[in-house]
């Protein structure tokens, strides 16, 4: 099946590993340029390796974020190379940090939401712009099923329930509505990732991969604002 993304430019946060870097293969092998961005320069290099052989250009990109510094660096780099048609907003984490809601500091709090849900929506301010001016733009938001039902530690909740507001909340906008761009989010379940984590799982960073590649597709060009979840069956929220 020809998903219409062969030529495509996307923007792939904490794409070096995980579900980032497989949705970042996956973009690539449809035909798409692919901009990974992540804070580890190693893991950037080592990258680069998975992408030989495949039709999709990789570029790399080092960035942190927790500092919106750097995320705003990110952005005017990936504007000065020419913009994104897709943006997949990836990087994040937090729901580790911290021990009890009165003994976790606000600053952690604060830490989890920029590295989630701020990020996100600084990068999606700035490179939306380009979007809207070609007509045609994806911006697709990793979120969790965390960020539907309850499950994991307040603060990772909030920034991830955040997420999915924020799509949604782009893609009834009557300002952006009907101009070719949709805004959706995935919320995956428990997502086993080598070298990060010890208990097995069935489901795999290929299960999002696969589902952001779908979203991406000009055969989704009718799902605005959804929140696919992709968990096996492993949430309790209808």
């Amino acid at each position: 099946m020809d998903l219409g993304l062969n030529g495509k430019t996307a923007l792939v946060t904490g794409g070096s590993h995980g579900i980032g870097l497989a949705t970042a293969l996956a973009l690539a092998r449809e035909g798409c340029d692919v901009l990974v961005a992540s804070r580890s320069r190693e893991r950037l290099v080592k990258a680069v390796a998975h992408f030989r052989g495949l039709p999709g250009k990789p570029r790399m990109f080092q960035f942190d974020a927790l500092e919106p510094a750097s995320v705003d660096y990110l952005a005017l780099e990936v504007l000065k190379a020419g913009g994104v048609d897709m943006l997949v907003n990836n990087v994040g984490g937090g729901g580790r940090w911290g021990t009890t809601p009165l003994e976790t500091p606000l600053a952690t709090w604060d830490e989890v939401y920029q590295k989630n849900t701020r990020c996100a929506a600084q990068l999606t301010q700035a490179l939306l712009p380009t979007m809207l001016e070609r007509g045609w733009g994806r911006v697709v938001t990793i979120s969790s099923i965390h960020g539907r039902e309850a499950g994991s530690k307040p603060w990772f909740m909030m920034a991830k329930s955040a997420e999915v507001a924020m799509m949604k909340g782009l893609a009834v906008d009557p300002s952006l509505s009907g101009r070719g761009v949709t805004f959706n989010t995935l919320a995956p379940g428990y997502i086993f990732i080598e070298g990060k984590d010890t208990e097995p799982s069935p489901g795999t960073p290929e299960d999002v991969a696969a589902a952001v590649v779908f979203l991406c597709s000009q055969q989704a060009r009718h799902i605005n604002g959804a929140c696919l979840v992709v968990d096996g069956g492993e949430g309790k929220a209808f």
